[in-house]
């Protein structure tokens, strides 16, 4: 296996590499750059973060669930990394010493490389861009103070000079086995090529953004005898727009989404905001995020309640169904062998939607309970509903029994306490480490409370409300 990228500002060319080798474990046990901290290894702390830029841009990602092929054609930057040829620190490394941004110091390297990819990128959001980096020493306001400061810095020449580092030649290389045996990882450049290595493979792991495919590599210590990258794939990074509806590739990655949302559903793209951290929005995609089938992702309710297509691939031959008949019981989903989610469409429409998070943490947390509410409402009477939860059932689901309450009815607060009593019928929930049945079932007969008032204006948001 060949890959080749730029790190700290250098060309690397690796052969016979393990598909399945972290960025991390490389940096640290190959090349000495022991800045990178491990922490987690499952991308939840941030103490791995690195900047990788390609022609989309600079982005923060962990580099203990980043695989080395996915970096075939980029630039990497660690800590070693952020200041200049010459010494020189860049304007976040100072701010942080003039801050006192860092105690221990473990973390800091995280937070440091966070802070150089927002700098990068003129995000001053700092809150958000930090939300994946834990510290328990310094605490936060003096790593803001320092985020702030640096901000009105202009970005070294080092760091903005990583974009023509990024060939077109090396972006196109193939990543696979150069021996006699059939390749162990391919790298397909489109669509097209991916049907054809699937078919021809059906028993390999699809890895997109390896938010989720990662952790079976760190934590479960799974040995992936064949993989397929689907990074290469630029066709199923598009986003296209109609007047009918919006079609998201299964390869654009939660920021992106998030923005082409924001101006249609922004309850919806609200929610990705709280969809993990930084660094995983800016590796997970919608196509994983649906193609994994948990029943705990965030994506498929609020999907199945816009009425959205999911678009299958299988060679040649394309299907398309509902969204919510993709998911079948717990752990299984209605793919083929071979068979890869191409894409999912949102019909265009007047925006309904609410999506409501609930986890014990505000910011990067896995769903308790997550409930999408899309109720139309003609001259008083709804005339149509569609509401979807995660983390109440085995899979994505339907609350058929509540919309059916609410159909033909008057929208009112009595109708929808009426409704409230359907949710037995609907769910049968589990408990587990985020919730107990009792709670899920209260709260999602709670959350349809909360979308009458948010439809009749009453401020309900927990960022709003104050007492």
């Amino acid at each position: 296996m060949t890959i080749t990228f730029h790190l700290n500002g250098e060309q690397v060319s690796l052969s016979d590499i393990e598909p399945t080798t972290t960025l991390l474990d490389w940096l640290r046990d190959d090349r000495g750059l022991t800045g990178t901290k491990e922490g987690c290894n499952e991308g939840d702390c941030g103490a791995c973060t690195v900047m990788v830029t390609d022609h989309s841009g600079a982005k923060a990602l962990n580099a203990c669930i980043l695989f080395l092929p996915q970096l075939q054609g980029k630039s990497v930057r660690t800590v070693e990394g952020a200041a200049g040829p010459d010494g020189r620190l860049h304007p976040v490394q100072q701010a942080m010493i003039d801050h006192h941004g860092s105690q221990c110091g473990f973390c800091t390297p995280g937070f440091v490389m966070s802070m150089v990819t927002a700098h990068t990128n003129g995000a001053t959001d700092h809150n958000d861009q930090l939300a994946g980096n834990l510290c328990r020493c310094t605490g936060y306001a003096p790593i803001i103070r320092a985020a702030k400061a640096a901000a009105p810095a202009p970005v070294p020449a080092w760091i903005t000079q990583d974009r023509s580092f990024i060939f077109s030649e090396i972006s196109r290389g193939e990543v696979e086995d150069r021996g006699a045996e059939p390749p162990s990882a391919l790298r397909p450049q489109s669509s097209d090529d991916l049907a054809k290595a699937y078919t021809a493979r059906p028993n390999a792991t699809l890895i997109a953004g390896a938010t989720d495919v990662g952790l079976w590599v760190t934590k479960q210590l799974r040995d992936l005898e064949e993989v397929i990258f689907l990074d290469g794939c630029a066709d199923l990074k598009q986003i296209t727009k109609s007047e009918d509806s919006l079609y998201i590739g299964a390869m654009v990655d939660m920021n992106r989404l998030r923005a082409a949302l924001a101006p249609y559903h922004p309850s919806y793209a609200e929610m990705i905001r709280r969809f993990a951290s930084q660094q995983v929005r800016a590796a997970a995609t919608i196509g994983g995020n649906i193609a994994n089938g948990s029943p705990i992702g965030d994506n498929p309710p609020a999907l199945i309640a816009l009425g959205a297509t999911l678009h299958l691939r299988q060679g040649d031959s394309r299907r398309s169904i509902p969204i919510e008949d993709f998911f079948l019981d717990y752990g299984k989903q209605d793919r083929a062998p071979g068979e890869f989610v191409e894409g999912v469409s949102i019909p265009r429409q007047p925006d309904a939607l609410r999506v409501y998070k609930l986890s014990k943490r505000f910011d990067q947390d896995i769903s308790a309970v997550l409930g999408a509410f899309n109720v139309t409402v003609t001259e008083g009477t709804v005339t149509a509903a569609r509401i979807a939860f995660g983390g109440m059932a085995g899979v994505p689901k339907r609350a058929t029994a509540v919309e059916a309450a609410l159909l033909g009815q008057p929208w009112s607060e009595a109708t929808v306490k009426t409704a409230q009593a359907a949710f037995d019928q609907d769910f049968t929930p589990m408990s587990d480490m985020r919730a107990s049945a009792n709670y899920r079932l209260e709260t999602a007969r709670d959350l349809l409370l909360r979308y009458f008032a948010d439809l009749n204006g009453a401020p309900e948001h927990v960022l709003e409300v104050r007492a």
